[in-house]
């Protein structure tokens, strides 16, 4: 009997550790296969929530009992045999994820890649090194490397007889290296504009119009000054010269780098910056000043009751003139002068003294 009851606790375990795959809900739980999700409405049950040793438990089981449901609605769908692997092609997903920014378009094929693709030729993957039969060693195919073992080569290079005996080789070689990554940009450039479907001249820069406009001049000034070694580090400015501004310009010089937008901020980012643009603002008010506003209201007290003296001041009745028995107005305000020249042959008498 106790071999029997071994036998039995044995086979209890691992029922145990191995769960059915039914799984049995009061409500059916929502599924998007394509996005591999599932949603389920049920309520949670509060008192394994609230018990922090039932909590992990209850969340574990829950998990595991959605999951089996999701697996099982996915060995559902048709299944295909891909080397020896059982696959299941997924349906197109129904519920929109929300992106911070748009999907990425494919890239147009190059000119050589469409003629890759019409004739049928397959990149085939090369090593990074090459053996060099004169330095007898391996030699990596770019980098500085690659370089540097070209001057260990070439330490002395022969003039051909067709050319002057006092040419530089050297010189020559490189000015042959810019000619080949000039042209290859150009045909970057190119393969850039025919994707774009924008026609442009054989020399030049493309015009809308007769004339061109002062952006595309700016652009073709920047575009002739960026073609130095420098890329127009070293070159001289107009007093009010401005440089080109556009989506285009930074595909026209090489090395120029667009600025790269900044990432959507997270709530929180959010909110602190908005908090302190308040602040700066608060910051900005002016500061009231209580002893520079009472003189100011005082002043203008000041200035009222003055005006109201001067508008309530009586006027002065007829004075008599000393000696003479008539009457005359007195008037506070002094006779203008006349503003005529003076006739130098009349003589002034002056001022009568009462």
């Amino acid at each position: 009997m106790d071999i029997v009851n071994e036998i039995l606790e044995r086979e209890q375990k691992k029922a145990e550790k191995y769960k059915p795959i039914t799984v049995e809900k009061h409500l059916d739980v929502e599924f998007d296969v394509g996005t591999l999700a599932a949603y389920d409405t049920n309520d949670l049950e509060s008192k394994p929530l609230k018990s922090e040793k039932d909590r992990d438990a209850y969340l574990q089981a829950l998990t595991r009992d959605n999951t089996q449901l999701l697996l099982n609605k996915i060995w559902e769908l048709p299944t295909e045999r891909i080397e020896e692997a059982i696959v299941v092609r997924l349906p197109q997903p129904t519920s929109v994820l929300p992106r911070a920014k748009p999907v990425p378009k494919p890239k147009p094929l190059t000119k050589w890649q469409e003629f890759a693709k019409a004739k049928g030729i397959t990149k085939q993957k090369k090593s990074k090194l090459e053996w060099d039969e004169q330095l007898q060693k391996w030699v990596p195919l770019y980098g500085f490397k690659k370089s540097a073992a070209e001057k260990e080569k070439n330490w002395l290079i022969e003039v051909p007889q067709n050319l002057d005996p006092m040419t530089d080789m050297y010189e020559k070689k490189a000015s042959e290296k810019s000619e080949k990554v000039a042209k290859n940009e150009l045909q970057r450039l190119k393969n850039i504009a025919r994707a774009r479907k924008v026609k442009i001249p054989r020399v030049g820069i493309p015009i809308t119009s007769d004339k061109a406009t002062s952006s595309q001049l700016a652009t073709a000034t920047t575009v002739a000054k960026a073609s130095t070694a420098s890329l127009g580090k070293f070159q001289d400015k107009l007093p009010k010269e401005k440089e080109a501004r556009g989506k285009g310009v930074h595909e026209l010089i090489p090395g120029k780098e667009r600025k790269r937008r900044l990432p959507v901020p997270t709530p929180q980012v959010e909110k602190e910056n908005n908090l302190s643009m308040i602040d700066r603002i608060l910051k900005k008010r002016p500061k009231l000043d209580m002893e520079k506003a009472v003189s100011k209201h005082i002043h203008q007290e000041q200035v009222q009751r003055s005006e109201e003296k001067k508008n309530s001041k009586p006027m002065k009745g007829p004075r008599k003139a000393k000696g003479k028995g008539n009457a005359t107005n007195f008037s506070a305000k002094k006779p203008k002068a006349g503003k005529g020249q003076r006739n130098p042959n009349k003589k002034n008498p002056g001022r009568k003294r009462r």
